[in-house]
């Protein structure tokens, strides 16, 4: 069997880390310099030191850069930019994958991209988080549209929200999130999210919603 086909039968995700790929080469005298020399040919890619996916013409499927958020940097969730426009709350992307952690912030140029770390409280960290399985088992971290928008508001530097008008303001013309999904938001999450940390944007975020929902009742 060649190493290529040895690989793929020991790992069978496209995101692996430094100890996986040391068990597939175990039978080689010195996989360390093997690991260089796959390295060299592109057979794998480093994402950052420990953490790797395979190389263009060697993947299976396409890897998942939501999967490598969360290993690049933890403990982490997407949320923020990037996951407001997943979960269909924001008509634009976001050329950066987007995450909130309860450590100090920090962003990462990969070649895969860029991924931002945005630290918040421990307290509403976990608080809306949800996990996303994909087709083929694997599984990520990823912000609910109440948690995604709470994290943007408390990570906005220099937001102004005093009232419910420059709230509404915010919401519907900067982020341009249509009314209807606002009113859509589960506002018993999004109490428990304002509460968590004492919040005075996500309060006003909370009494803006039901200002919305009343209005279109």
């Amino acid at each position: 069997m060649d190493i290529i086909s040895a690989l793929r039968k020991t790992i069978p995700w496209e995101e692996f880390d430094y100890q996986a790929l040391l068990q597939a080469l175990k039978d080689y005298a010195c996989p360390r310099d093997k690991i260089t020399d796959l390295l060299a040919k592109g057979v794998i890619v480093r994402v950052k030191k420990g953490l790797y996916i395979f190389g263009d013409a060697y993947r299976t499927h396409p890897y998942s850069r939501e999967i490598l958020a969360n290993l690049i940097y933890g403990p982490s969730c997407v949320s923020l930019e990037y996951a407001l426009h997943y979960r269909g709350l924001t008509p634009e992307g976001s050329a950066a994958l987007t995450s909130v952690t309860t450590k100090r912030g920090k962003q990462f140029q990969t070649p895969v991209g860029l991924f931002f770390y945005r630290m918040i409280p421990e307290a509403g960290f976990h608080i809306g988080m949800q996990r996303v399985e994909l087709e083929d088992g694997r599984a990520f971290l990823l912000a609910g549209p109440e948690k995604a928008l709470a994290d943007k508001l408390r990570c906005d530097r220099g937001l102004q929200l005093r009232s419910r008008r420059g709230c509404l303001e915010y919401l519907l013309d900067s982020l341009r999130i249509a009314p209807e999904d606002l009113s859509r938001l589960d506002l018993d999450l999004l109490e428990r999210l304002a509460a968590a940390d004492e919040s005075p944007r996500v309060r006003t975020l909370v009494d803006s919603v039901r200002y919305l929902r009343r209005e279109s009742a």
